[in-house]
């Protein structure tokens, strides 16, 4: 995905790109309290006659004032703005996640920019109880999105490569971002599919690769009431099914749909550490056995 970097040209951006990242409720709190407190220097007394000795201390006192004259209107309103932006952007990733998971094929994922593809793969992470933050259209390495959860951190690149396969070039500079920042796993997401030699290099890399099928799997699931279970390893998403060469006697089938499963090892929670078997066609189907 080539680098998309937006320019930011003010402070007042800033502002709106910080507010976006908050509550909104918190974001309309913090317009309020902005007001508040710039206003007290807004409408303070300067002396208008300069005494001896005291020059800079009225120029200085001069200058705040007529900053804050500005700022009590400028701060709240970038505040404000960014509370709005929050919540279209939300309400847009929303219908967009629901549409697709109504589509009954995959084919829903075509048809859509790289930016709405991205907003799609960071609401599906959100659903799955994730904290997601763009890092601002394509840069920061590659790293689309960055995902938080129970003090871990994973990284996210997404590739809306229909025409082609992802290669071990792109698997390859995911691994060096992570190693690079010290996170715990990755994942590639494409609505296209994988070459084997990348989903050769992932395996036992802590690097989940997500095709167009999964991934269209992964947000129709979002709709279907989910198993609370500290074994499962909710960052875990099994190689592409057709890859996963197991033999009938190698592994057990899953209770739930009766597919082969995978052995995997939970990497967070109580039992982090441990092996368990789980359904190869997670997250579609989130059977598990004991190991």
């Amino acid at each position: 995905m080539a680098q998309r970097r937006r320019n930011r040209n003010s402070t007042f951006e800033d502002l709106v790109e910080i507010a976006a990242l908050l509550p909104w409720w918190l974001a309309l709190l913090l317009a309020f309290v902005a007001y508040v407190v710039i206003h007290r220097y807004a409408v303070m007394d300067v002396p208008t006659v300069a005494v001896l000795g005291q020059m800079g201390d009225m120029v200085s006192k001069q200058l705040i004032k007529t900053l804050a004259t500005f700022g009590q209107y400028i701060v709240p309103v970038a505040f404000a703005l960014g509370t709005l932006t929050s919540f279209i952007g939300r309400r847009r990733r929303a219908k967009l996640h629901d549409g697709v998971a109504d589509q009954p094929t995959v084919n829903a994922l075509n048809g859509m920019s790289w930016r709405e593809f991205e907003m799609l793969v960071g609401e599906a992470f959100r659903r799955r109880g994730y904290a997601v933050s763009e890092t601002g259209e394509g840069a920061d390495g590659g790293v689309d999105l960055v995902l938080t959860r129970g003090g871990e951190t994973y990284l996210v690149q997404c590739k809306q490569w229909k025409a082609f396969k992802v290669g071990v070039n792109i698997v390859r500079e995911l691994y060096g971002v992570m190693a690079a920042r010290g996170a715990a796993g990755g994942f590639v997401v494409t609505s296209g599919v994988f070459t084997q030699d990348a989903i050769q290099f992932a395996t036992g890399r802590n690097i989940d690769l997500i095709n167009g099928a999964q991934l269209h799997a992964m947000i129709r699931s979002a709709r279907q009431p989910q198993p609370a279970s500290a074994n499962i390893p909710a960052a875990s998403v099994p190689p592409e099914p057709a890859l996963v060469a197991k033999s009938a006697n190698s592994s057990p089938d899953c209770p739930k749909c009766g597919k082969p499963m995978v052995p995997r090892k939970a990497k967070q929670g109580q039992n982090a550490g441990q092996s368990f078997w789980g359904c190869s066609t997670f997250p579609a189907c989130r059977g598990i056995r004991s190991a």
